[in-house]
């Protein structure tokens, strides 16, 4: 993700893109996103979007934990500090990429797999 004019990133919303468009893990040479209609989600490019996502998720662990190492460092250096930030900033932004994209592909609830009002945070109740 690319910042703003005002130099902020903008938040990605969960959101459907319309027509079971998968949105892929990079950006076009111009820098917006690019989209792909699988027909099955077989495809050779699905497949492709696929591996980048998981070498994001665990490049994004890696980072992440060469990021606490380093904060538990109490004489970690300014400099090693804010790389880790940013490597841990892109890995982020990557991170929320894949989950927004793979939460548009996530079917809709139905009406019988929705709580009703005000059930959400009930623990389920065990049967005897």
């Amino acid at each position: 993700m690319t910042p703003n004019e005002d130099g902020r990133t903008p938040r990605l919303e969960a959101r459907d893109h319309g027509h079971g468009l998968r949105l892929l893990p990079w950006n076009s040479p111009d820098d917006k996103p690019c989209f792909l209609m699988p027909s099955d989600g077989q495809g050779r490019l699905s497949r492709y979007a696929d591996t980048v996502e998981a070498a994001q998720m665990n490049i994004g662990a890696d980072v992440l934990a060469d990021a606490e190492k380093l904060l538990a460092n109490p004489r970690a250096c300014r400099h090693d500090l804010r790389i880790a930030l940013h490597q841990t900033a892109k890995s982020l932004g990557d991170v929320l990429r894949v989950a927004e994209s793979r939460g548009a592909r996530l079917p809709a609830p139905n009406d019988e797999e929705r709580q009703p009002e005000g059930k959400e945070d009930e623990p389920p109740r065990p049967t005897s």
